[in-house]
């Protein structure tokens, strides 16, 4: 239990409901869906498309999604993959023609097709109970009506500004950058969201906003066609698994990061469990762990429809012991022959649990902040630029290729323990989030603190590709100093490292117990 003379937030309990979002209007819309009689899943998508206005540069309608749903929290986990391809024309050959040679951020050949919209749409007919024009309801009126800027969004708002600058219609929306509490609007996505719900998947894929969207790229020298919004689709996927101090630790499988999270977890439950959690051997340890799986993702993660990925190999024992025994557990040392894979921050997680237990790990986001900036003039749909996780190295797992599925970041997950599911969370942050998985549940898990103490505690990233550390100011100068003195580059973060959210489940008292990382504007909320 926290210090209650200290500034903090305790855990929030509840027994009928609970919603953590990293804003405060999208967890109490999730709530007002489930006293409304919606579900989880319900909850998360109507939560989620209020993010998609009110934290604009973190999520959007033009990005894409990854789900884990819990029916009745029984330990049959849904998973699905709701990431965009790649267009039909798009390959290495036809990029070198045009003279392309790099993705860039503002490319439109970063730009995949959107799977969000197609995932919220295929999830809500087959596992909600509520109308998607219901659930969007709430964000069609924020983005209407208007919503008042909150903290952590204005922050990245101004560390964006020189983004928001580069596409006239983006600027048109978003500049000049508002200031803490000025009510922001955006009708033009209010009027795309409206059609969303009253004719589904067809008015984003293929109605007036797919031919706006095929427009607007085509003009900037996309390959995107109408043929490739009319296909799109997202597909149900089989979660995969590790044990971890007697539980199991549920992930999606790849193209998404989950796998380097579990293999996170087996490499960690190796190692003794230090006094203290933030002295420089336990730091050191989950730094060296950090080295080598981010290594094993670079070299093998990639779509699996389109290349070989070895995920039983990665989470055998005999993978996890040898990285394991790789570590020199005083000195740094950095793995060679990792291929560079770009980094992002901006992403939003969402963790819904109802009175019947159903729970929803949902995770949405563009990629980078505002995506690529690449912003429909009309209906101001922001399109992401996920394509930049392409590798164009011929050869490598990841390369692009046409209808591929680029390496993706984004990762929900849960708990389960004798069949059933006890928590749903997941981590905002880039490449950083399947350390973040690693950091949170071993706080939680390994040293007892409680959903909000967990998420609260400092944390610290290596790059896995120049080796260099980035750590919160909140870990001791002389920490860091031991940490240099093994050879680690410190540097302190410049931002926050990330964001998360979690519900926990107690069968036996019938209680849930939501946290949400102070790191947002966020909050956990139940009823």
């Amino acid at each position: 239990m926290r210090n209650l003379e200290l500034p903090g937030r305790s855990p929030v309990p509840a027994m009928n409901g609970m919603a953590a979002t990293s804003h405060a209007l999208s967890s109490q819309t999730a709530i007002d869906v489930l006293k409304s009689g919606g579900n989880a899943l319900d909850g998360a998508i109507a939560a989620c498309a209020v993010q998609c206005v009110v934290e604009p540069g973190s999520t959007g309608i033009g990005g894409d999604c990854f789900a884990l749903f819990s029916k009745g929290g029984g330990s049959d986990v849904i998973g699905y993959n709701g990431s965009g391809r790649a267009p039909a024309a798009a390959s290495l050959e036809r990029l070198r023609e045009m003279g392309v040679s790099e993705l860039t951020r503002t490319s439109p050949h970063s730009v995949i097709i959107p799977g969000a919209i197609d995932a919220w749409c295929r999830l809500n007919a087959d596992h909600g109970v509520m109308p998607l024009a219901e659930l969007l309801q709430p964000a069609i009126d924020f983005a209407r009506h208007g919503y008042p800027v909150s903290s952590r969004v204005h922050r990245d708002w101004t560390a964006n500004a020189e983004h928001l600058a580069s596409n006239p219609a983006l600027a048109k929306i978003f500049l000049p950058v508002p200031q803490i509490g000025d009510v922001h609007r955006q009708p033009g996505l209010a009027d795309a969201m409206e059609m969303i719900g009253k004719e589904g998947r067809e008015a984003f894929y293929e109605g007036v906003l797919a031919q706006e969207m095929v427009e607007t790229l085509q003009g900037l020298g996309g390959l995107h066609t109408l043929e490739d919004f009319a296909s799109a689709a997202g597909n149900y996927v089989t979660p995969i698994t590790t044990q971890y101090r007697g539980n199991t630790i549920v992930e999606c499988p790849p193209q998404g990061q989950g796998v380097i999270a579990l293999l996170l977890m087996n490499i960690m439950a190796r190692g003794d469990v230090v006094e203290d959690m933030l002295s420089a051997e336990r730091i050191h340890l989950e730094l060296e762990a950090c080295r080598r799986g981010y290594a094993a993702r670079s070299r093998y993660l990639a779509d699996p429809d389109m290349s070989d990925v070895p995920v039983e190999a990665m989470l055998s024992d005999d993978y996890a012991q040898r990285l394991f025994d790789d570590i020199d557990p005083a000195a740094a040392r950095h793995p060679q022959g990792a291929v560079e894979l770009p980094e992002h921050r901006d992403t939003v997680y969402i963790s819904v649990v109802d009175k019947d237990r159903n729970a929803c790990s949902f995770i949405n986001t563009l990629f980078w902040g505002w995506g690529s900036g690449i912003t429909t003039p009309r209906h101001g749909i922001v399109l992401t630029n996920r394509g930049e996780g392409f590798v164009l190295e011929e050869g490598h797992p990841n390369c692009l290729a046409p209808g591929k599925r680029p390496l993706h970041t984004i990762i929900p997950a849960m708990v389960q323990r004798d069949g059933k599911t006890i928590m749903s969370f997941g981590v905002m942050g880039g490449e950083y989030q399947a350390m973040g998985h690693l950091q949170f549940l071993t706080r939680y898990l390994d040293y007892g603190l409680d959903i909000q103490e967990a998420q609260d505690a400092p944390r610290w990233m290596v790059d896995p590709f120049t080796g260099a550390v980035e750590i919160e100011s909140t870990v001791a100068t002389e920490t860091v100093d031991a940490l240099r003195s093994m050879g680690h580059a410190i540097e302190r973060a410049k931002t926050p490292i990330g964001g998360s959210q979690a519900i926990a489940i107690d069968w036996e008292n019938g209680v849930l117990t939501g946290g949400s990382d102070p790191r947002k504007d966020g909050c956990a909320i139940g009823y």
